[in-house]
């Protein structure tokens, strides 16, 4: 290297300083100053990282002074270069500009400016960007966008419906799935793929306080969704920075109890903008037509605003048609206006559904179920269906004709399109549930205990002294004996010697308090040394990650988890199959949530329930309540609430004042309620709805489709690479994890999706699910999606050179990769990416300018190219820096050609796919007024703004690649 005061160069490890200028020059050293970032750098001259600028003839130069120079000439002095051209704001010509009057922050953006001014990046990197377009265009056009990277089972129904959902413009469903069939996972799947599609920016999750954090852990475990749960401290911190604080976020989630409580919040929630709204736990809004509940009419401002709309609900039977029609009056006013015309329009689908069930079961059609779906379908004839069904002679066309009618009487049904319900008697799947009620005998130490508090509680509250009750434990220690009860306790003495029995086994021990929790666990470990860890909401979700993964560890792992009620909330331990209710809920719906921790669809084996209770006690009545009136331990219970708000003050008597003779009498009326509750919800069930919300055969071919995409070894290679090219270290942790952690050479301060302390990570869905301390690696995971970003945004891989040895070939003979990318320039919530993403388009050109990339594939040629160290890289690019040029040039038209392919194929797709949507929904409004005019509307407005962006897109060089042959 030849250095001069005066010159500038390019630091090759920084290239952010900008230009830098020599400013000294010893025996040894040189100096060079960066006024851009305000730098100085000394450089030993031998092997210094920096490369020369120089540009050439042709290259538009910016001066400090902020014009433009096209160079027509350059001359050297003393190693210094001065441009002669021509001015492109006063066009005058002639002027001259030193090299030392260059603009301080020129950037090299084209790839041809960075491989001539020698920042020539690694092959491999150069290779790792064309695998990141190629991938990122593949996942784009993908059908299952945004619903392979979940990390959730992969449960047909619900993977049906999220794809039915979540494809839409502004959604408007109630999702109303029996306890335990995943609302939330179906919920967190629509949201995912609105959000990945650029249709939702904004969401607000309204949920009852008890379920704040089940929410925020659903969310971000799964879907890398990251909510902020906002209470009023939250909203005045936020308010110092903007004055409406729901604006502060774009993914919000609160309780519906702090939103009732404020005025304020409910107007600011309802003034700031959002995409989609969901509610959880729906039918608790009580709604009748002369007095909507202050929660309902809170919701109802909110939905009015809001374009796509989630509500979740239990089963809508279950509280009432009125109260069903109630929920659906949130999604559509207009729509579901009057609550007898509603009731009306119902009864007409009834003998439709069971019609339906005839033709599904293969039984045949009687004149009248003909006649009522020939009704119905009026606008087709159905007559040729009928006949091919009963008469024709292969099954296949039998199939086919009756396949046809379910799906057309699907489409056109009443709710069908808003509302999604799926029964456990419709879906398969689901463990044996083995109840063990244990009557152990009362502790004296509590039966004093109980006494004492009754004689001090006599002004209490009769609902307060009866859960009080509940919890003996906590009565005794509240009356100043700090002495271990774990020690006397009936229940631990039985819970140690189960533990020690099912040596093999882990067991899930759930209690109402976390300090019981956290004292159960001193009494294994003090009493036994039984490994147990505690799962409370006094810990962090760091902490409670680290709990889950102890307890799910099959070697060295914790035997038992401990948890508070918190642990029935938001985690699922499919991998365990024994749980003990140490004491019981005063609510039916926690008690189900309880038991679905384990009983959910995807449970290997049979559950077995264990619920010891002191004879005599509060508990020992709640158990036999739950157990001979409701059957709540053998059964989910959808009408537990129903009866239990139907018998509650009984019950509050009986566990507060210990007198049981009337249970009897209460377990038997609760259970003939129970029993004609559920007889009325199976017979009001809606068949062609439960058909048309687990999608048949056609949810199966999805989940299908998807497990097959499943250990994509290409994901796994890219990955490995891409945290390899950032500078991200990776330790195997054996069972298909990885560690992967920030080094201290990173390309970037902070690596997208990565914690400062670094992730566990797999590729497998099996491990994910079983581990939740470990990241689910996927196409559509923050930490791929960010790294693909990363490459782009830093210009990782744009130049590159490579050696080909191949001795057919003359040395010396030139050929030049390029990687054309097509934009079309448009927003994301466009729907763009569906048809015409960022587009790659290959060149491979010889010496004569014959593009070669028809025959040559990437990747197979890729394989017999060797690196060149930067050195010998730019003494190469130099010599055919001429060539190069010329190449590029003639290799502009054959990529305009392929622009015009991309194009013509992209908007033959969109119009053939939307225009098709259209149609359909066109022809169901006629019959289904479900279908909403805004929804045809804004079909129709993204067709024409979608032909319009398509028509404008325009090719860009993104990369290229030097290639020269060597013999050697």
């Amino acid at each position: 290297m030849t250095f001069a005061i005066g010159q500038r160069w390019i630091s090759d490890t920084e290239s952010d300083l900008g230009l830098g200028t020599v400013v000294a020059v010893d025996e040894r050293t040189v100096t060079l100053m960066f006024p851009a970032g305000e730098e100085e750098r000394v450089y030993a001259q031998k092997d210094a990282p920096i490369t020369r600028v120089v540009f050439n003839v042709g290259d538009q130069v910016e001066s400090q002074e902020g014009w433009m120079l096209t160079v027509e000439d350059l001359s050297v002095d003393q190693g210094v270069v001065t441009y002669t051209g021509a001015r492109s704001d006063t066009e005058e010509s002639d002027v001259r500009l030193r090299e030392i009057f260059l603009s301080h922050t020129i950037r090299f953006n084209k790839p041809q400016d960075k491989l001539f001014a020698g920042q020539i990046d690694r092959m491999d990197n150069f290779v790792l960007r064309y695998r990141a377009l190629t991938h990122q265009y593949q996942q784009h056009k993908s059908p299952l966008r945004g619903l392979c990277g979940v990390r959730a089972g992969l449960i047909p129904h619900q993977l049906y419906i999220a794809r039915e959902v979540g494809s839409r413009f502004a959604p408007r469903v109630l999702l109303a799935d029996e306890v335990g069939l995943g609302k939330t996972i179906e919920a967190g799947m629509i949201l995912h793929q609105q959000v990945l599609s650029g249709r939702a920016e904004r969401i607000l999750i309204v949920v009852p306080e008890t379920l704040q954090h089940q929410w925020l852990v659903e969310m971000m475990r799964r879907f890398n969704l990251y909510f902020s749960i906002f209470d009023e401290e939250r909203c005045l911190e936020a308010q110092q920075e903007v004055a409406n604080p729901f604006e502060s976020q774009q993914l919000v989630l609160c309780s519906l109890d702090f939103l009732k409580k404020s005025e304020k919040r409910q107007a600011q929630v309802a003034e700031a903008h959002w995409d989609v709204l969901v509610v959880d736990e729906a039918h608790h809004l009580e709604w009748s037509v002369d007095a909507p509940s202050r929660e309902y009419q809170l919701i109802e401002s909110i939905a009015r605003q809001v374009a796509g709309v989630l509500l979740l609900t239990a089963t809508p039977e279950q509280l009432g048609r009125e109260s069903h029609f109630a929920r659906l009056r949130l999604l559509d006013p207009d729509r579901f206006y009057d609550y007898q015309s509603f009731v009306d329009e119902e009864a007409q689908y009834e003998p439709v559904a069971n019609a339906v069930s005839q033709l599904v079961s293969g039984q045949p059609l009687t004149d009248e179920e003909k006649n009522q779906i020939g009704d119905l379908l009026s606008e087709q004839d159905v007559e040729p269906m009928f006949n091919a069904i009963e008469s024709a002679s292969a099954q296949e066309e039998r199939d086919f004709a009756r396949d046809e009618l379910v799906t057309n009487l699907m489409d056109r049904h009443g709710t069908g399109r808003v509302l999604f319900r799926n029964t456990r008697s419709a879906i398969s799947g689901f463990p044996v549930r083995n109840t063990h009620i244990m009557q152990m005998p009362m502790p004296e130490q509590y039966q004093r205990a109980l006494k004492v508090n009754a004689m001090l509680s006599t002004d209490l509250p009769q609902e307060l002294l009866a859960k009080k009750n509940l919890y003996p434990e906590q009565v005794f220690q509240e009356l100043g004996d700090s002495s271990n009860w774990w020690q006397f306790d009936s229940r631990v003495d039985w819970l140690i010697e189960k533990v020690k029995d099912k040596r093999s086994a882990k067991i899930l021990v759930i209690a109402s308090r976390s300090h019981t929790a956290l004292q159960l666990e001193q009494a294994l470990r003090e009493r036994e040394g039984i490994r147990a860890t505690v799962f409370h909401e006094g810990m962090s979700i760091i902490e409670r990650d680290k709990a889950a993964a102890y307890f799910a560890q099959e070697e060295g792992g914790a035997q038992v988890l401990i948890c508070s009620e918190i642990g029935s909330e938001g985690r699922n331990f499919q991998f365990a199959n024994q749980l003990v209710m140490f004491d019981l809920p005063f609510n039916p719906d926690l008690l189900e949530q309880r038991i679905g921790r384990l009983d959910r669809i995807g449970q290997q084996n049979d559950i077995d329930i264990y619920v010891p209770c002191l004879e005599g006690s509060s508990q020992s009545i709640l158990a036999q309540w739950y157990h001979n009136g409701l059957n709540a331990f053998s059964e989910t219970c959808p009408t537990g609430r129903t009866v239990y708000e139907a018998f509650s003050q009984q019950l509050i008597e009986m566990l507060a004042t210990g007198d049981h003779s009337q249970l009897d009498d209460v377990v038997e009326q609760s259970k003939a309620l129970n029993t004609r509750l559920k007889s009325d919800l199976e017979q009001g069930r809606d068949r062609l709805l439960e058909m048309h919300s687990n999608g048949g055969d056609a949810s199966v071919e999805l989940a299908n489709d998807i497990a097959q995409r499943d250990g994509d070894i290409a994901l796994v290679t890219f990955a490995l690479s891409l945290f390899d090219a950032v500078g991200l270290n990776q330790e195997d942790k054996g069972d298909n994890a990885l560690i992967v952690t920030p080094a201290e050479h990173m390309m970037v301060s902070t690596y997208p999706g990565l914690p400062f302390d670094g992730a566990t990570i797999t590729f497998d869905r099996d491990v994910a699910l079983s581990r939740e301390d470990i990241q689910f690696m996927s196409w559509e995971h923050p930490m791929i999606q960010g790294g693909i970003e990363l490459l782009f945004s830093e210009g990782v891989g744009t130049s590159a050179l490579s050696l080909l040895k191949n001795k057919a070939l003359p040395v010396g003979t030139l050929l030049l990769e390029l990687v054309y990318v097509v934009d079309a320039q448009a927003p994301k919530s466009s729907g763009i990416n569906r048809y015409l993403p960022h587009t790659p388009i290959r060149v491979l050109m010889d010496a004569k300018g014959n593009d070669l990339s028809a025959q040559v594939e990437f990747e197979s040629f890729n394989r017999q190219l060797s690196p060149v160290n930067r050195h010998m890289a730019n003494k190469l690019v130099t010599s055919v820096q001429t060539e190069i040029n010329q190449l590029i040039n003639r290799s502009e038209p054959v990529a305009e050609q392929q622009l015009i392919k991309v194009k013509q194929q992209a908007h033959q797709e969109m119009t053939v796919s939307l225009t098709a949507e259209l149609e359909r929904l066109q022809a169901l409004k006629a019959v289904n007024p479900n279908i909403r005019d805004q929804e045809i509307e804004a079909l129709e407005q993204q067709i024409a703004t979608l032909d319009d962006y398509i028509s404008r897109a325009q090719v860009q060089l993104d990369s290229l690649r030097v290639i020269v042959v060597s013999h050697n």
